[in-house]
């Protein structure tokens, strides 16, 4: 046994987790808005992360006033309390429980790239649903999860845990050995590539005009192994009534041979889908951390 996940100071989170774990039996539309009412009641608590929010938003929406980037950033917080019913669902709900939330648009793309038996690449990106959603889709196709694993062993342990039940195999996010085993072995690999990596291992590339540190990943890994990369959007539908999971076509002439090119057209694929659910997207993680050029001023 690790003796970390039962040391006094993980009590409550574990006794957190419990609750949630009872609280998720109430029906659905009582969990979003409980989730909703949560996440208001965070956004005055949660000042770091809020001001990380705000300053995204500002970034990416200068053609907002200050009003309605306000509005989006009380948005924000409300889809990220709904997160924390939805991961309560993600590990612990029976598939009957959560049949009839998920509908799925473009299945057809996904199969016939894996028919191609080189393997594929599920690109997605980190919205607040990710978690329910990657859960929902393993009702209908079997796939390998990529993750990064968390610096707190308790979520570490119920998070891998959940997803190992839910798909055919969980790989971390630094195990590039281990994912390019599992794409030339035919699998489908679902991971979301859209977070900051630091300088070292990225390039810099547009996101919503400005240059982020972006990892090279997707071109490599699709380049090292003939795999096909199919886009995988998510969202929480508007009208509360569950989430809608896309799969797009595959990527055409992908990779490229430009890696930068590559690169700047997966951020593309992103950036789409946020400006289409704005209010989903994790804008609490500092995505502009990391600079062009080190004597660039700070943005958080």
């Amino acid at each position: 046994m690790d003796w970390n996940l039962i040391r006094p100071r993980t009590w409550p989170l574990w006794l957190a987790f419990g609750v949630l774990r009872v609280v998720i039996v109430l029906p659905f539309p009582l969990l979003v808005s409980l989730g909703r009412a949560m996440g208001r009641l965070l956004l005055p608590l949660a000042r770091g992360r809020a001001a990380i929010a705000r300053r995204n938003i500002e970034l990416c929406f200068p053609e907002l006033d200050g009003v309605a980037r306000e509005q989006l950033l009380r948005d924000h917080f409300a889809a990220l309390g709904i997160s924390l019913m939805e991961f309560g669902l993600a590990w612990w709900a029976s598939d009957r429980r959560l049949a009839g939330l998920g509908e799925v648009v473009g299945l057809e793309n996904l199969e016939s790239a894996a028919r191609a038996g080189k393997g594929v690449l599920m690109l997605s990106a980190h919205f607040t649903c990710l978690e329910l959603c990657g859960r929902l889709l393993t009702r209908h196709f079997a796939f390998v999860a990529m993750y990064r694993p968390s610096d707190n062993p308790v979520v570490e342990y119920l998070m891998a845990r959940a997803r190992a039940r839910a798909t055919t195999g969980i790989i971390p996010r630094d195990d590039v050995k281990a994912v390019i085993r599992s794409l030339r072995r035919g699998n489908t690999v679902w991971y979301a590539p859209d977070q900051n990596t630091g300088r070292r291992k990225a390039v810099f590339v547009d996101f919503f005009g400005h240059k982020v540190a972006t990892t090279p990943a997707t071109s490599r890994l699709a380049g090292m192994t003939g795999a096909r990369v199919v886009p995988f959007k998510v969202a929480r539908k508007r009208d509360g009534s569950g989430y809608l999971l896309t799969l797009e076509a595959p990527l055409e002439d992908f990779p490229s041979g430009d890696q930068l090119a590559d690169t700047q057209r997966t951020n593309d694929v992103i950036e789409r889908w946020v400006r289409e659910y704005p209010e989903q997207y994790l804008w609490i993680h500092r995505r502009f951390r990391t600079r062009p050029d080190r004597s660039d001023p700070k943005i958080y």
